[in-house]
This record gives C-alpha cells, sequence and structure tokens, in this order.
C-alpha cells in the first residue's frame, strides 16, 4: 500500500483545505476536517482514474488496491481542530516564544522544518506523559 501524505490547513474561510505533499497533484476542501478529508479521498481515486485515461497508466503515487494517506496539520489547523489547546501555555511547555506560536497559529507566520521538528518532539514528549494519567 502506498502512503500519502496530506497537509491540513485552515481554510481563508474558516474551513480547512487539504493538499498532498511532495507536489502530487491531489487538494480538496471542506467546512468541516472531514468534510475536506472526505473530498480528500474521493479525489486521490478520481485524479488517479483521469490520469489514467490521459496516459493510459494510473501515477506512480496510486495504488489500485488503495492508498494510506497520512494526514498532517499545520499549525492553524491544529489549533482550529482542537481549541481547548491553549497555545500559550502549550509554547511554555515546550520551550517556544509564545508570541510566535500565536503567528503560527493565526498563520502569520510558517514553522520551519527544524522548528516543525523540535515541536513535534516535545509534543509527543507531552502526548506520553498524558498517555500514562489515570483518573
Amino acid at each position: 500500500m502506498k502512503k500519502i501524505v496530506a497537509i491540513i490547513e485552515k481554510g481563508e474561510d474558516g474551513g480547512y483545505s487539504i493538499y498532498a505533499a511532495n507536489d502530487l497533484p491531489l487538494f480538496a476542501s471542506g467546512m468541516t476536517e472531514q468534510e475536506a478529508k472526505d473530498e480528500f479521498s474521493n479525489f486521490v481515486q478520481e485524479q488517479a482514474e483521469y490520469m489514467k485515461e490521459r496516459t493510459g497508466e494510473y501515477p506512480v503515487w496510486y495504488n489500485v488496491d488503495g492508498n494510506e494517506i497520512e494526514y498532517h496539520y499545520d499549525m492553524s489547523a491544529f489549533f482550529l481542530a482542537f481549541p481547548f489547546i491553549n497555545v500559550s501555555e502549550l509554547a511554555k511547555s515546550i520551550g517556544i516564544n509564545p508570541s510566535l506560536m500565536r503567528k503560527y497559529k493565526n498563520g502569520l507566520a510558517k514553522a520551519s522544518p527544524k522548528q516543525k521538528d523540535l515541536i513535534q518532539q516535545k509534543f509527543d514528549d507531552i502526548i506520553n506523559r498524558l498517555s500514562l494519567v489515570r483518573f
């Protein structure tokens, strides 16, 4: 099964946009995250069929038996999807300037790949700590 990495971002209309990483010609949008994911999943199939009609072959990124879609969030979409997370407190807990994290949240700045990796690592540490909590 081939994997397609899809980036979820906050749309300008308040909804969601999804596009494939690595310059694949795949994209979708929807007013909810699930609607956008459903549209993206359908578009993968439609785009592959269209490309087969034009070239006689399915594109290299497509698997007839199914593709795995791995969704990643951009910062603004992450905070939109999980509005109960306080952006300033999260920034402090992972060692990032809260003002900068608010810029990421609002789409006013984009995190570099190195910064994304750091945020992901620290966030994973938080998730691991939370997984140990029992009430």
